[in-house]
């Protein structure tokens, strides 16, 4: 039956990575954090496997989300390599950040981070296709910074990096399709990196990679694959107003929820 549930988790992040470049980890850590605390997983690590389970899925629903967006020539290439470098540093550095920190202090602030970029989205303008971006050495500062944050909370870094991108008036369809490609970069660095950190620690339960928990990685990814392909074609459907409106909401939902795990 748990398995049953990855799956269906599986298929909700993967549709949200594919429409709103977002990696599917704001989904996913918080109903996982659920789901570990149910089987009796030792609380003590239950935050920091879910954060590494999150970031080992991201490797594949950015891969499917960037084939799609690929094929739309909606990824702004010349944006991937300055950020993606920074992120994979800012990342590796986020790892060893996040297990020096109590995990509530880490969910508490996953939630008020999540409403703080809903509430950016929804009150930003819309972009125009006019450009207010720095230069290569700028775009890897904001990179590895944006990879830092996001690895702490167990994110691909979209939420971070759409927001960024369409407030410098970059099309909210490219910024979804660009923090797509740039989130492959995240998830490799910090799902190895949680897979090393958290090797041979004894609270960790049978079939772990890491911190990496290889029976929920299984469900979500035979869903979520397949899911984001579905997710990224919906993302050129939808008017761009509309987009930036529900990626702000979904924000907003999923950092309430988060706020309320840790109170009650």
């Amino acid at each position: 039956m748990i398995f049953v549930a990855y799956m269906v988790l599986g298929a909700i992040a993967g549709m949200l990575a594919g429409l709103f470049g977002i990696g599917g980890g704001i989904i996913v850590v918080p109903v996982l954090v659920l789901a570990f605390n149910l089987q009796g997983i030792n609380p003590e690590i239950v935050f920091y496997m879910a954060i590494a389970t999150s970031l080992a899925n991201i490797i594949f629903t950015s891969l499917s989300a960037i084939r799609t967006h690929h094929k739309k020539a909606a990824i702004e290439w010349y944006l991937v390599k300055p950020i993606a470098v920074g992120m994979l540093g800012g990342s590796f550095i986020g790892v060893n950040t996040a297990l020096t920190i109590p995990a509530i202090y880490l969910q508490a602030s996953f939630g008020a981070f999540a409403i703080f970029l809903s509430l950016r989205m929804m009150f930003s303008q819309l972009g125009a296709g006019t450009l207010h971006l720095p230069g290569t050495l700028g775009l890897g500062v904001a990179g590895a910074l944006i990879g830092w944050v996001s690895v702490l909370f167990g994110i691909g870094g979209g939420n971070l990096l759409v927001t960024w991108l369409s407030n410098r008036q970059l099309v909210i369809q490219k910024a979804v399709a660009t923090a797509s490609a740039c989130g492959f970069a995240i998830a490799i660095s910090g799902a190895g990196s949680n897979a090393i950190l958290g090797w041979g620690n004894p609270m960790l339960p049978p079939h772990s990679l890491g911190y990496i928990y290889l029976p929920a990685l299984l469900g979500i990814v035979s869903t979520s694959f397949v899911a984001a392909a579905y997710g990224s074609m919906l993302a050129h459907q939808l008017s761009p107003q509309l987009l930036k409106r529900l990626f702000a909401w979904m924000l907003l939902l999923m950092g309430l929820r988060m706020l309320i795990s840790v109170w009650f």
